[in-house]
């Protein structure tokens, strides 16, 4: 049976941690050494962010992560030491991101669980 996406977030999921908007939140105000990145397409990030978060689109990732090509990140692709925190609008994409980068050696990666959409409704700010 084919899988659908529910199942590759429930996979991803279970290798992964996930901080919750409220605690994620509270480790960002304190914390200036986290690099947080929105694994949403571009239209998504101009329409607000998390305050600091760089773009990398989902579709974007490996490659960026990734020293050894020409469409690495330079914030990203020498950060396997760093704490990394990505979101998305729900926490899907973010998760499935955060999954990706611990295969490649990323060890501190983690995914705010909900995305956005909890983000918001802790109240807390967008840019």
């Amino acid at each position: 049976m084919a899988k659908q996406l529910g199942c590759f977030v429930k996979e991803a999921r279970s290798h992964i941690t996930e901080w919750d908007a409220e605690s994620a939140g509270e480790k960002l105000s304190v914390a200036h050494d986290v690099l947080v990145i929105d694994v949403r397409e571009p239209d998504e990030f101009n329409s607000g962010h998390i305050a600091g978060a760089i773009n990398i689109p989902r579709g974007t990732l490996e490659a960026s992560a990734d020293a050894s090509t020409k469409h690495r990140h330079p914030d990203l692709c020498h950060a396997h030491d760093k704490t990394i925190l990505l979101y998305c609008h729900s926490g899907a994409r973010s998760a499935m991101a955060a999954y990706v980068l611990k295969q490649m050696g990323f060890e501190h990666a983690y995914s705010l669980a909900g995305g956005l959409d909890c983000w918001e409704a802790e109240g807390l700010a967008l840019v």
